[in-house]
């Protein structure tokens, strides 16, 4: 059986770390072509104009349009040419960071989240838009970035509702981990690039199993505490701790340990307009007891989950996604987005259909309204 593991070559987390960007820059070279938001280069600038006095470096701002689409990429990668760039720097949010690994191909590459929202910044993978928006196609490479750098203060200091979605995003990791590795799934460690096409596909190991095991107990033991000290604006060890789980843990448990039905559910529930004014890990949330239900997870697994995102304001039931009503044929659109042959649901350890997913969400949303009516009374 080939397994496969895949991880970024270093992972640096801590207070105030931006300050420490020129010296990973300079492990390649003199400059780095710096991909990022304007407001995300605002929010930093008097650490990264610190950095690149200390270690004697040159950051190329590249007029980040925005949009990680072919047209962009293929600007910032005649950029960093003409400018004779060592490394590229992807800075800010899922956007910035994704173009970053396009330009980069997988080498080279400097990853610096300013919010630690979702599991994207430790993975070789991106998704690519048109420069209108809309889904273009996945993009995978020979290997994860060279550097994720993790400046706690940042984190602290952006809204809080990006440290819950990304705790949203990590409650999945542990149960389509599990589910991958009950069904002898696939992972997408194993994926091919194109440049190496041919390779064959793998299975999980049990050091991704652990990691996502370990990132479902420290969001139980420090979620509440952690959400508590970003409110504040404050680093605390339980903030350290949860945004190691939002983007370390939950992303190595799931590109090496796999996804299974609540991504791909919530990929379908994206069919559902009042959803669009939420966040990935905010759907991911509610789409994990989805996949609770679908297994038939036991009640005491089934009210942890519900108490520990009750407890830090994730959503429970569709209405918290701003859907007050549905249709059986909106939800069937939503199943059969989910069901579709290339999607993750198909690495459950069992047959599902689009009947079930129906019903699975039905149930879900019926079972988070009423936990939520007894938190009330």
């Amino acid at each position: 059986m080939r397994k496969a593991f895949i991880s970024p070559a270093k992972y640096v987390q801590g207070e105030d770390e931006l300050y420490n960007l020129g010296y990973f820059i300079r492990t390649f070279g003199d400059s780095a072509l710096l991909i990022a938001h304007p407001d995300d280069v605002q929010r930093v600038k008097h650490k990264l104009e610190h950095t690149m006095n200390k270690y004697k470096v040159t950051l190329v701002e590249s007029g980040f349009t925005g949009e990680c689409s072919r047209q962009e990429v293929k600007r910032l990668q005649q950029l960093a040419i003409e400018h004779n760039c060592s490394c590229t720097i992807g800075l800010g949010g899922g956007k910035a960071i994704d173009t970053a690994k396009c330009v980069a191909e997988g080498e080279a590459l400097i990853i610096v989240p300013t919010i630690a929202a979702t599991d994207a910044p430790t993975s070789h993978s991106a998704v690519m838009y048109t420069p209108e928006g809309e889904f273009d196609d996945y993009a995978y490479f020979k290997q994860s970035p060279s550097v994720v750098m993790i400046d706690t203060t940042v984190i602290a200091n952006a809204p809080t509702r990006f440290l819950v979605a990304g705790m949203g995003d990590a409650l999945s990791t542990y149960f389509e981990a599990r589910a991958t590795a009950s069904s002898y799934s696939n992972v997408n460690a194993g994926l091919p690039c194109g440049a190496m096409g041919g390779v064959a596909p793998a299975k999980g190991t049990k050091a991704a199993l652990a990691l996502a095991k370990l990132c479902y107990e420290t969001l139980l033991e420090d979620g509440a505490k952690a959400k508590m000290a970003c409110d504040a604006n404050l680093v605390t060890s339980a903030l350290e701790n949860i945004v190691e789980t939002n983007i370390l843990l939950s992303g190595l448990g799931f590109e090496s340990g796999g996804l299974a039905a609540a991504h791909a559910i919530h990929n379908g529930l994206t069919s559902l307009e009042g959803t669009h004014f939420y966040m990935h890990g905010e759907k991911v949330a509610f789409t994990t007891l989805v996949q609770l239900v679908l297994e038939n997870a036991s009640a005491a697994e089934m009210n942890e989950v519900l108490e520990f995102c009750v407890s830090i304001g994730l959503p429970v039931c569709l209405a918290d996604l701003g859907v007050t009503s549905v249709t059986n044929e909106e939800l069937q659109a939503v199943a059969q987005k989910a069901c579709i042959p290339e999607e993750s649901i198909h690495s459950m350890p069992f047959p599902v259909t689009e009947e079930m997913v129906v019903s699975a969400i039905r149930v879900a949303d019926m079972m988070g309204q009423q936990f939520k009516g007894q938190k009330d009374v």
